[in-house]
């Protein structure tokens, strides 16, 4: 059997974003930075940057923003063969907020009908899918539409019955889904088919109605998942695994400056050492070392390292 041609294959919705150049409400902003976002493609280019070989699939419209987002993945090193550009519809795009006292930045999103929200299950090229070990898949595309849910069940279907290992990061969108208890099912209808379910402590209180990092790990485990990391913020994480379970602190922030992408970069860390085949503490260490880089910048992917960084911090 020959060698898989990529660490890690992922799909989602790439957007344009726009971040606000002050505090205060977005329409009070007079510039905007440009950048790049999407929990996926996050996650791709922080495990590119550390030098794994990752593929990322999606669908962008043929506008200005589309060419920036491709042009920014394939700088980024990230395989794009199989990212259409749709002449029919557009990328979606995304304003962000200013803020100074730690909290969540305000998002405006822009992206119902967008190309990638036509994606489905015909998109799925299941050839190119298997040749990556690995899948990291969020709860953000099977959010967007109907059709990219079914895809998105598509890929962990492929992926598990090829014997691949699968991340899934819960990633909840409330605004994305018809009702909180349709969330709540699908979310947890993937989650259940993945190895490594990296829920935040919230998040996994809604989805499973326990209320403890380690019964809200436990009821995943019960379900088939190998580990479940719960992320508690500014209190570390908690971990249980096969080999047993543990709890890593934080790494200490000087300043927070932006939220966002925070639970991307520490699902970078985890997924990223474990196919390393390092240990699950370590794992989580380095998920943590990479989430607090993440909140102390601007926008969602400035934060994260380079393997010459990773190195030098001993991680």
């Amino acid at each position: 059997m020959p060698a898989p041609a990529f660490d890690v294959a992922t799909f989602g919705e790439a957007m344009l974003l726009l971040v606000a150049d002050r505090p205060g409400p977005i329409e009070q902003a007079g510039c905007f930075y440009k950048r790049t976002a999407g929990a996926e493609t996050n996650v791709a280019i922080g495990l590119a940057r550390l030098g794994l070989k990752v593929g990322w699939a999606s669908r962008l419209g043929a506008d200005s923003m589309g060419r920036y987002l491709l042009a920014e993945m394939q700088r980024e090193g990230i395989d794009c063969s199989r990212v259409e550009c749709d002449p029919q519809a557009r990328t979606g795009f995304q304003f962000k907020g200013r803020v100074t006292d730690g909290s969540d930045p305000p998002v405006e999103y822009h992206r119902k009908g967008s190309a990638a929200s036509r994606m489905g299950p015909q998109d799925l090229d299941e050839a190119w899918l298997r040749s990556a070990r690995h899948l990291h898949a969020t709860g953000v595309f099977p959010a967007i539409s109907e059709t990219s849910r079914a895809a998105a069940c598509k890929t962990l279907e492929v992926m598990r019955a090829a014997g691949r290992t699968i991340s899934f990061d819960t990633n909840l969108r409330p605004t994305l889904w018809a009702t909180p208890e349709s969330m709540r099912h699908w979310i947890n209808q993937l989650a259940v088919q993945a190895d490594w379910v990296l829920p935040g402590l919230e998040e996994g209180r809604f989805l499973t109605g326990e209320q403890t990092p380690e019964a809200i790990a436990a009821w995943y485990r019960a379900r088939g998942a190998k580990l479940v990391v719960v992320k508690l913020g500014p209190e570390g994480a908690y971990y249980d695994s096969e080999a047993g379970t543990g709890h890593v602190p934080a790494f200490p922030v000087r300043e927070v400056i932006d939220t966002v992408g925070a639970g991307d970069g520490f699902a970078v860390g985890v997924i990223s050492a474990l196919l390393e085949g390092r240990s699950v503490p370590d794992a989580v260490r380095r998920g943590a070392w990479i989430g607090a880089r993440a909140v102390q910048v601007l926008g969602d992917t400035e934060g994260l390292p380079t393997r010459a960084e990773l190195q030098t911090a001993g991680l």
